[in-house]
């Protein structure tokens, strides 16, 4: 249901990082790692699923709209999640 804006006290910029702001060049992440480094956390931090989820609805599609800076490693086993990296 739309809120008014009123009902907010701070209304912030929308506004995107570039990846060479976000990751370091030395190293390959999963998108589980970018998702909570884009949010200003540590990549290892345990989150709950529902937070994840949440964090993945936003990194995955920033990294669509940046996927010339990335590069990509394949995963150590068939379960497991890719490394990305910048290119």
């Amino acid at each position: 249901m739309p809120r008014p804006r009123e009902a907010f006290e701070e209304l912030r910029p929308f506004e995107f990082r570039d990846p060479e702001e976000v990751l370091d060049s030395d190293y390959l992440y999963t998108v589980y790692e970018i998702a909570r480094l884009l949010q200003g956390l540590e990549p290892d931090r345990e989150l709950p699923a529902e937070t994840e989820a949440v964090l993945l609805d936003w990194a995955i599609p920033w990294m669509l709209v940046n996927s010339d800076a990335f590069v990509f490693a394949e995963p150590d086993d068939d379960d497991e999640p890719g490394f990305y990296g910048l290119a």
